[in-house]
């Protein structure tokens, strides 16, 4: 029942659901009316807003095309192929490849959500490996996997409440930081992180479809690019037929290694002296430094970098157009409109439910933890300033804070946004939209809102 429930749903999303780019494009414009008919702002001042906001991800948005380009550069090595190629020989079927890369998916994005990448990889290899994988479907286990980075390393509405002098404490919103054992080390993470290790899982496995006909990786292909030659054997072809300096500097592996050898000495010292201090820059650091050494030549590592790099037009271009939506509700103060009128029906009880339905809300237009907390978090927090007690307003902070957070994250399965992060993995080669894979989300998504709801209202502080 629950199978053909979902392939209903599935269909009526391949239906009528556009593409990730109108998806935006219309985002973009049903913004701009909302923003005319319910704030005073102008027309000009609202255009103003979208333009100025076009350009507020770029560094976000690089971040996030270096993350892809570096894991599968470090994919495309030798020992990481022959190391997948090792994990294949004891995973036999299409389920156990569904529910490995959820549960794997969920514990790599408590590292961050960046890690999906990697998620994304190994699925993509699995489906080249094992017969009868419903490729679409596979795809929706790897965006749904990363669902619970908010209670991990790099939650970022947690680290900020964390951050010493942030924005908050700076207006006189937050008299102090609020230590992650309030947040990430609470009861009621804990049980987030379970409900997305162990029951996503055998959710998941409740929904697998009956028939994989014509949804294999080869029947979706219109390229073969997985064939293609090592990258090894490309670096070699590019040798000429006699000894030559510029050959003998394109792969001397002592050159690329004492670079990398650097970089090491560096990620060692700022582990050493920041404590655990995962954040995206370091992360890309590592993930530049480990494929230097995988692939130990230049010559083979552009190689790999050259083809990592060919399919993340998505990211590129489709980023500025959120940045713009996100520009739109700060702009014209839509965004704290609407959370105004949310916190103005809140009480002791219903408090968090109103942050994380707030969160899962906002997220359609500010697809951004950060940048969606920094619109809504002052109101959020002035709410919960009314309505509990000095000694309890910490923990219910907390808890607000991070009920917005959980509510952000599971939208992002009817949010077409971060599936960027994916397609230009599993994508290539192959033709695939946000409305093939979005349809197997929706029953996941009424499920773990019923039970987060439930969770972030009734679990005691």
């Amino acid at each position: 029942m629950l199978t053909k429930l979902g392939q209903k749903f599935t269909d009526g999303f391949t239906k009528y659901m556009p593409s990730a780019y109108v998806f935006a494009l219309l985002l973009t414009i049903l913004t701009g009316i909302l923003a005319l008919a319910f704030t005073e702002s102008e027309p000009m001042d609202i255009l103003a807003g979208w333009y100025n906001g076009f350009w507020d991800l770029l560094a976000f948005g690089m971040q996030i095309v270096l993350i892809i380009i570096t894991a599968y550069c470090i994919a495309q090595s030798s020992p990481v192929k022959k190391g997948i190629d090792y994990i294949s020989k004891y995973i036999k079927t299409p389920t156990q490849v569904y529910v490995i890369i959820i549960a794997l998916g969920a514990l790599l994005s408590l590292i961050s959500f960046g890690m999906v990448v990697v998620t994304a990889i190994l699925g993509r290899e699995l489906a080249l490996r094992i017969k009868g994988i419903h490729y679409p479907f596979l795809v929706a286990c790897v965006y749904f996997s990363f669902n619970g980075w908010v209670c991990g390393l790099s939650s970022s509405i947690a680290l900020l409440l964390n951050t010493k002098n942030n924005f908050l404490i700076q207006k006189g919103i937050l008299n102090a930081t609020i230590s992650t054992s309030y947040s990430l080390g609470s009861t009621l993470n804990t049980v987030m992180i379970l409900l997305f290790v162990v029951l996503s899982p055998i959710l998941i496995w409740l929904l697998i479809p009956k028939s994989h006909e014509g949804k294999e990786l080869k029947d979706l292909q219109t390229s073969t690019d997985d064939e293609e030659s090592s990258v090894k054997e490309e670096a070699h072809s590019y040798k000429l037929p006699y000894k030559a300096l510029s050959d003998s500097l394109n792969n001397a592996g002592w050159l690329q290694i004492t670079v990398a050898i650097l970089g090491l000495i560096y990620i060692i010292y700022h582990f050493t002296t920041k404590g655990f201090d995962l954040n995206f820059n370091i992360m890309i650091f590592i993930f530049f430094v480990a494929g230097m050494f995988l692939h130990m030549t230049p010559m083979r590592y552009s190689i790999a970098m050259k083809r990592a790099s060919s399919n993340i037009s998505g990211v590129l271009f489709q980023y500025p157009f959120y940045a713009g939506i996100m520009g739109i509700m700060l702009a014209s103060g839509l965004g704290e409109k609407i959370s105004h009128v949310l916190v103005s029906i809140a009480t002791p009880e219903s408090y968090a439910f109103i942050a994380y339905v707030t969160g899962g809300v906002i997220n359609f237009a500010i697809p951004s933890a950060g940048g969606e907390f920094a619109v809504i978090g002052p109101s959020i927090i002035n709410m919960v300033k009314g309505l509990g007690s000095p000694a309890e307003v910490t923990a219910m902070t907390a808890r607000a804070s991070m009920a917005v957070a959980y509510g952000e994250s599971l939208s992002n399965l009817l949010q077409p946004f971060f599936l960027l992060i994916v397609f230009p993995v599993m994508g290539k080669g192959i033709k695939i939209q946000a409305r093939d894979v979005v349809g197997y989300l929706f029953i996941p998504f009424v499920v773990l809102f019923v039970i987060q709801a439930l969770l972030v209202t009734y679990l005691p502080l």
